[in-house]
């Protein structure tokens, strides 16, 4: 049984469908990336799977139980993290504000402490600006931050919607591999990515989205040396 199980999944906004009826499974453990175009469905899949939006069709289930329906909060509580495209931090409160409120719906205060250590770890420079306020932050820290965050809510599964965007290629290295850091940890990560490059090479199992349809499946290492996959989202990168 699959942790993660996604069956038929269609999703329309204003009656243009988004996702046109997509399946694909997360098992535990794995990095698993979608990769696809602007547009693609991607951000959508993981909207859907967090209870963001609601689903025409299909079926979600986590640890063989449907989800699908259920109020943002209860997935939250299941263990099922998102962090979201571009960053969303709260500004006017400090790194550890951020983080704490992470963990809102953990009541094992001990627990938050040593987590919260073990984030500070991960990302060095988050300690170093643990009460400087979040919107003072580089573009990089508070990527970092909203990773912290989302390990903040002990996750089962961490969904990452583009943690990449908008990064220097330095701090994009950094990002991988520290999400590289997390699946050493043992949670599961489900990462969507334009960077297709990057996401294929730490992929377990990679899924391509082509509007809305799931077009090819296959280990990292597989769709990385696919041609059609280097014409369409590699490109120079893959020569490198």
């Amino acid at each position: 049984m699959s942790l993660l199980s996604i069956k038929d999944l269609k999703v329309s906004y204003g009656g243009i469908q988004a996702l046109k009826g997509i399946s694909f499974d997360v098992e535990e453990g794995e990095v698993v990336s979608l990769i696809g175009a602007n547009g693609a469905g991607k951000s959508t899949t993981l909207k859907a799977i967090s209870g963001l939006v609601r689903a025409d069709r299909g079926t979600i289930s986590f640890n063989g139980k449907e989800i699908q329906g259920h109020d943002p909060q209860k997935i939250v509580e299941q263990g099922i993290i998102l962090v979201p495209e571009g960053r969303k931090v709260f500004p006017n409160l400090t790194v550890e504000e951020n983080l704490k409120i992470g963990a809102y719906l953990i009541t094992d205060q001990k627990w938050v402490q040593e987590q919260m250590e073990q984030v500070y770890d991960l990302f060095p420079r988050l300690r170093e600006r643990s009460w400087q306020a979040s919107g003072t932050l580089s573009g990089g820290e508070q990527q970092m931050l909203a990773v912290g965050r989302g390990l903040m809510a002990r996750p089962k599964v961490l969904m990452m919607d583009e943690p990449s965007l908008g990064l220097a290629p330095q701090l994009v290295k950094d990002i991988f591999s520290i999400i590289e850091k997390i699946h050493d940890l043992g949670v599961t990560v489900l990462l969507i990515e334009q960077n297709a490059n990057a996401a294929l090479k730490i992929a377990d199992k990679a899924y391509v989205l082509v509007t809305g349809n799931m077009t090819k499946s296959g280990t990292g290492q597989e769709l990385l040396v696919d041609q059609e996959i280097r014409d369409a989202y590699l490109g120079v990168q893959a020569k490198k």
